[in-house]
């Protein structure tokens, strides 16, 4: 009897994992900012790039053997992960630099002028809203679909109907990207104020003020809110009573959304200052700073014993999160054309993926460390040779 028993567990787990797998419920993945999916399938991970053709500062998600990605275009594409090649592409009408997530089969994404829900599997738009601009990356709780918007509203649809559920009043442009914990919504704002609303009574609970505008999007851990402000510090919040636990001065700015490691008790951070810092999430001490020279915008995202980030001089970078010492860095631009990554990092299985503000999406193996060969390392070398020619050129006739 007790063996059918463990047997009978042991087949209601292996019916639910890969449903849990197969969801991307926040920007970053999760309330840590993760972005990261262990791979269950059968992937081998590819080298490749792919165009998109406009500039791309959304983050990706992940389902399955796909990845889901919008340029600022509007253009959102699933591409096979594997092969690097367009499953489908659905043109949103609008600029986009908002995220999506992914919820059992269906995606969310906002744009300049509105809310779409698509199916995945048909590529079909399932509902829509009409909005003001939405930066914000949606949060998935409870069948509902949390999402903030630049009129200073906090929505909520349900997520299969879409029928709005939930709408709250702040203040500001709400381009940080809501989490949702213990029936709270958490939500940062351009007026510097963290808020953190009930959800039941659709009543803010408290405010936290900061020096100034938020962008930064919060992650929770050990009973913390943490979250960036353009004041230049990392904030390590009460969640229960909005009560400063600690704070951090990062020196400038922090665009960056914090990844919590809740294993090592470590929390990660970029800055403006040009470094990806490690602090310790209890009281704040920090472990360890790495500096790259350039803004550092995007969220890290975690795997095993590594950290990846990008940064506004064109590099990703893979750094050893106990020591924060590199293990190695990609340039796709290679320096002659560098362009901004400011999207943020995500990794599924042993594939490390990373768009630019080039257009481009990479796919890199993160454990072999190996990298594309990127087209502008071809028109690298096509200006070395035209710049080699012209100087035998000119030293000949010198030499005449």
């Amino acid at each position: 009897m007790y063996k059918k028993i463990c047997i009978a567990i042991l087949i209601v787990f292996m019916c639910l994992s890969p449903i849990a797998g197969a969801n991307w419920i926040s920007f970053g993945h999760d309330y840590n900012h993760t972005g990261f999916v262990k791979d269950d399938s059968d992937f081998v991970t590819n080298l490749w790039t792919f165009n998109f053709a406009s500039p791309i500062f959304s983050s990706p998600a992940i389902s399955g053997d796909n990845i889901y990605l919008s340029s600022s275009n509007g253009q959102l594409k699933s591409i096979d992960m594997e092969e690097g090649s367009e499953k489908w592409n659905i043109d949103l009408k609008s600029g986009t630099s908002a995220s999506p997530i992914i919820y059992n089969k269906t995606l969310y994404i906002g744009s300049e002028e509105h809310f779409t829900a698509i199916d995945i599997e048909n590529n079909k738009t399932l509902w829509q809203h009409s909005s003001s601009p939405i930066k914000s990356a949606p949060y998935l709780y409870n069948n509902a679909v949390y999402v903030g918007c630049d009129d200073g509203h906090l929505y909520a649809f349900n997520n299969e109907t879409g029928e709005k559920t939930f709408n709250v009043k702040l203040d500001g442009n709400l381009h940080s990207s809501p989490i949702v914990i213990n029936n709270t919504a958490f939500i940062g704002s351009s007026n510097g104020k963290l808020y953190a609303v009930d959800i039941s009574s659709q009543n803010t609970s408290w405010t936290y003020t900061t020096g100034d505008a938020i962008s930064s999007s919060p992650a929770y851990g050990d009973g913390k809110i943490f979250i960036g402000s353009d004041d230049g510090n990392l904030y390590a919040i009460n969640e229960s009573n909005g009560n400063l636990v600690w704070k951090f001065d990062l020196n400038n700015k922090v665009k960056s959304s914090p990844t919590v490691d809740k294993h090592d008790n470590n929390v990660f951070i970029g800055s403006d200052e040009g470094n990806l810092t490690c602090l310790d999430i209890r009281d704040g001490t920090l472990k360890w700073s790495h500096s790259v020279g350039d803004k550092v915008q995007s969220t890290p995202a975690i795997k095993d014993n590594l950290i990846v980030f990008t940064s506004n001089n064109g590099n990703a970078y893979v750094l050893n999160k106990y020591t924060g010492l590199e293990e190695f860095s990609y340039n796709p631009g290679t320096i002659l054309f560098n362009s901004p990554i400011t999207s943020s990092p995500v990794i599924n299985g042993n594939s490390l993926f990373v768009a630019g503000n080039d257009g481009y999406l990479y796919s890199l193996n993160i454990d072999k460390h190996e990298v594309p060969t990127s087209v502008f390392l071809y028109y690298s070398l096509a200006i070395l040779i035209a710049v080699l020619i012209v100087a035998i050129v000119v030293i000949r006739k010198i030499k005449n």
